[in-house]
């Protein structure tokens, strides 16, 4: 398989994750135009799953270091397994409840508060199980995140319409998300073995562990989805059936491209693991918090009216954000 011992290219790979994570949602405000969150995250999961059995059958297949795919997946222990195969389903759990975050809320205020707890609490998690890199420094990072969570929620608060109710609903499901997905990396890192080039029997090579978290998020989909079609957070009940009668093939594709950008992400933050280490991967990828914002703010235009000096605590969030990241960087090689 494909391994990757230097830094920089890991902080390089890094920054793909954070452009990825940062960006799926986008397809979910698209296809949201026309149908509802739940039947697109039926293809978001086929997305996730697809890419993840790509990379496993090629760069995971290839090269000197480490072991196959195949091989890798006969010498797995129940063990790495199971902890590989419940990251995804805790995964799954905490995005679910994420995309209705964005769905009530907006992607400029799920992923900052969300991602931006998740951020903190898996720094934090994944610097106890594996402690690499500046722990002064690691925790400089993760309090300008957390600065930057409290100024978007101060924001989004003072934006027009929705009342108190509307605000409560949006930052309380991306809490919800954010606590949950704070934990999930954890599950997968403890299911790798430490050296991908010479992996120790019973564990798993990253392209192995991906895809056996791929698997634990598609097949988790079938009673989570499930049961929000039929209770959902917000709306009207969605029947099953909507998914065959009411989808197009591009609405089909749109959600299979927003799983495959989140799928690739998720490769390259856990090969760059190797190198960085779990905690400043995981730490750099939900970086994606920052492009989210972005996106949210100036194309999705989604805090448009909202009152005189708004846009200043957004442009502190994301100064805080963009100087944390710098600072978990650093963290590493100082």
């Amino acid at each position: 398989m494909i391994v990757v011992h230097s830094y920089s290219v890991a902080v390089a790979m890094c920054v793909v994750t954070m452009l990825c994570w940062g960006s799926w949602a986008n397809t979910q405000k698209l296809a949201g135009r026309e149908w509802r969150f739940q039947l697109f995250y039926w293809d978001y999961s086929i997305g996730v799953a697809l890419c993840a059995l790509l990379f496993a059958l090629t760069l995971g297949s290839v090269g000197a270091e480490g072991r196959g795919f195949v091989e890798d997946l006969q010498q797995a222990g129940g063990s790495a397994l199971g902890l590989a195969f419940l990251g995804g389903v805790v995964f799954n759990f905490a995005n679910i409840v994420l995309v209705a975050a964005i769905d009530a809320a907006g992607m400029a205020v799920a992923f900052p508060v969300g991602i931006g707890i998740a951020l903190a609490q898996g720094v934090f998690v994944n610097y106890i199980a594996r402690p690499e890199g500046n722990p002064a420094l690691l925790a400089v990072g993760v309090a300008l995140v957390i600065a930057a969570i409290i100024l978007d929620a101060v924001a989004y608060g003072r934006t027009q319409g929705g009342g108190r109710r509307g605000v409560s609903k949006g930052l309380a499901l991306s809490f919800v998300a954010g606590v949950s997905m704070g934990f999930f990396y954890r599950f997968v890192a403890d299911s790798m073995a430490a050296d991908f080039s010479r992996p120790a029997a019973g564990l798993l090579t990253p392209y192995t562990a991906v895809a056996v978290f791929s698997a634990g998020v598609l097949l988790s989909s079938i009673p989570f989805v499930t049961a929000i079609m039929l209770k959902p957070i917000s709306g009207e009940p969605v029947s099953p059936a909507d998914y065959f009668r009411k989808g197009s093939a591009r609405l089909h594709l749109i959600g299979v491209l927003g799983g495959a950008i989140w799928g690739l992400g998720m490769v390259f933050s856990i090969i760059a693991a190797g190198a960085a280490g779990p905690a400043i991967s995981y730490g750099l990828g939900q970086g994606a918090t920052m492009v989210a914002a972005f996106w949210g703010v100036f194309v999705w235009r989604e805090f448009r009216g909202a009152p005189e000096g708004t846009n200043r605590l957004l442009a502190a969030m994301i100064a805080c954000f963009v100087i944390g990241l710098g600072t978990i960087v650093a963290a590493r090689v100082l």
